[in-house]
């Protein structure tokens, strides 16, 4: 066993991430840890992709969720979104 000093504002927030208030900090600890591991890496087509993606924005070949609201109609969506 070793003991973690932690601020209190730190103890807070890995005591709001327990999936059950008896948890133990080592199992929510341990769990944070795995999860921020890649278990799955991306494809070669997934990262062509994401060039393709890229390409397109600095070329200006993108449209904003507002205009593409606006121009289906949705009067709903576009008012959330400030228009």
């Amino acid at each position: 066993m070793t003991t973690v000093q932690l601020r209190s504002e730190t103890k807070e927030k890995l005591q709001a991430l327990k999936l059950h208030p008896r948890e133990t900090f080592d199992a929510l600890i341990d769990r944070l840890v795995d999860a921020a591991y890649d278990d799955e890496p991306l494809t070669q087509d997934e990262r062509d992709d994401i060039k393709a993606s890229e390409a397109d924005i600095q070329a200006g070949r993108v449209r904003n969720l507002r205009d593409i609201m606006k121009d289906l109609g949705d009067d709903q969506v576009r008012k959330s979104l400030g228009n």
